[in-house]
């Protein structure tokens, strides 16, 4: 049932463009007692079906770029490796850290953006 709610929490994040794969990484790490390296894994696997669903979507809505896709879709692939080889190469508690590390400073990022869009507002 845990694994359920985590994929249906992850999802609707995902589908709504929030990151649910930072969401399933954390709640399969804290919560199912997974490895770093195991959850990052299946956040990958998971983050296929996703993105073909999010991609179709666009696609018919014509939301797409194409030309801006393709650059930004070739760099991911070549960052995706990078990340990857240094993943590889990092203990489970040191990339756990950087890990939280990410988090926090995506969370300083979305909290002083919500300020500021607040303050632009008034």
């Amino acid at each position: 049932m845990t694994n359920i709610l985590i994929g249906a929490i992850s999802g609707i994040v995902s589908g709504m463009g929030m990151g649910g794969g930072t969401i399933l990484i954390l709640c399969l790490s804290l919560f199912l007692g997974k490895e770093q390296h195991v959850a990052q894994g299946a956040n990958l696997i998971f983050f296929i079906p996703t993105s073909i669903v999010s991609i179709a979507i666009n696609i018919k809505q014509k939301l797409i770029k194409w030309k801006t896709g393709l650059i930004v879709s070739g760099f991911g692939i070549i960052g995706a490796i990078i990340g990857a080889n240094i993943s590889i190469n990092l203990d489970t508690k040191r990339l756990k850290l950087y890990f939280g590390i990410f988090l926090l400073c995506i969370a300083i990022l979305q909290i002083y953006s919500l300020f500021f869009k607040k303050e632009k507002k008034k």
